[in-house]
């Protein structure tokens, strides 16, 4: 499902090497999912950080998006405290994992569609291990859209829009959000309100499910 030695994109893997000889500290390596091994909430990024997750080895740990992720998670119930730091902290998540559409930290953390494309075979994997009525969360359309490719279904079937749900069969559902980026949060694109509201809608449900 997930291979921590995966080097089959050459500029992710040229720009790793150049990372670690940068930060020797750094995890600069492909970033495992973290989390319950069947979850009910599966949360899918973009990609590692430079100075968060490709650093820490934990999704969204240690940059500014994952300050806001990790307290909703804890506001909802899927995660124990509000604040991920470093990948040994302690912290658990409670019925939810997350994961990237990219394994590894993309330069300008932009991955190409052939990037995104090699690393499909791993999200596909995920998706395939999920538990029946599981809903999967989105940030972004890359992930969005990395989802449906790792399922094998049509695009023009389910387009990317903020607050979004999205029927993938009988019990999945897909849900879409603005990333929780920086850019997103600073500009106001993506509010806490908004991300608690996208969180509220996925704890009823999962909760009536």
């Amino acid at each position: 499902m997930f291979d921590p030695a995966c080097r089959r994109c050459p500029r992710l893997a040229r720009h790793l090497r150049e990372v670690r000889r940068r930060h020797p500290g750094y995890h600069a390596a492909p970033v495992p999912p973290f989390g319950a091994a069947r979850p009910r909430l599966l949360v899918v990024g973009l990609a590692p950080g430079l100075h968060g997750a490709n650093a820490t080895g934990r999704p969204f740990t240690g940059d500014h998006a994952g300050i806001l992720l990790y307290e909703t998670l804890y506001r909802y119930g899927f995660a124990d405290r509000p604040e991920s730091v470093a990948a040994d902290d302690g912290l658990r998540l409670h019925g939810c994992r997350i994961t990237n559409a990219v394994k590894c930290l993309p330069p300008r953390n932009r991955p190409s569609g052939a990037e995104v494309a090699a690393c499909n075979g791993f999200l596909a994997a995920e998706l395939r291990a999920l538990p029946p009525a599981a809903v999967i969360l989105a940030l972004g359309a890359v992930a969005h859209r990395a989802v449906i490719r790792a399922l094998g279904l049509r695009q023009a079937d389910f387009p990317f829009a903020h607050g979004a749900w999205h029927a993938l069969d009988r019990d999945r559902r897909l849900v879409d959000s603005y990333h929780c980026s920086r850019y997103n949060t600073q500009t106001r694109r993506l509010t806490p309100a908004m991300f608690r509201r996208v969180f509220a809608g996925i704890r009823r449900h999962l909760d009536a499910a």
